[in-house]
């Protein structure tokens, strides 16, 4: 799910090449919840170099108690070169503001 958060917050900036992983960490803070529970996922992309995207995710259970979170580094120098122009969504498109 990391590995997955922080590729999706990468292209959520635009860039739908993410790159290659070069670092991925999970720290589990307590147990999720019981089976059936959904656990919420918040990704976020920090900063976007000449090299490396920094990404981190977060999840939290039911009760809104934060149980892991994990932190995700790619090498994009070669996706943002490949690419000549961002990803603009559609018009039409509905993207919601991370709050």
């Amino acid at each position: 799910m990391v590995d997955l958060g922080g590729s999706l917050a990468i292209a959520s900036t635009g860039l739908y090449a993410t790159g290659v992983s070069t670092d991925l960490n999970v720290t589990y803070l307590s147990g999720g919840g019981r089976a059936g529970e959904k656990i919420k996922a918040t990704a976020v992309c920090e900063k976007i170099g000449k090299t490396l995207a920094y990404t981190s995710v977060t999840f939290r259970n039911s009760k809104g108690e934060l149980v892991a979170r994990g932190s995700h580094t790619k090498y994009v120098m070669r996706a943002v070169k490949d690419q000549e122009t961002l990803f603009v969504p559609p018009k039409d498109a509905e993207i919601a503001d991370a709050k």
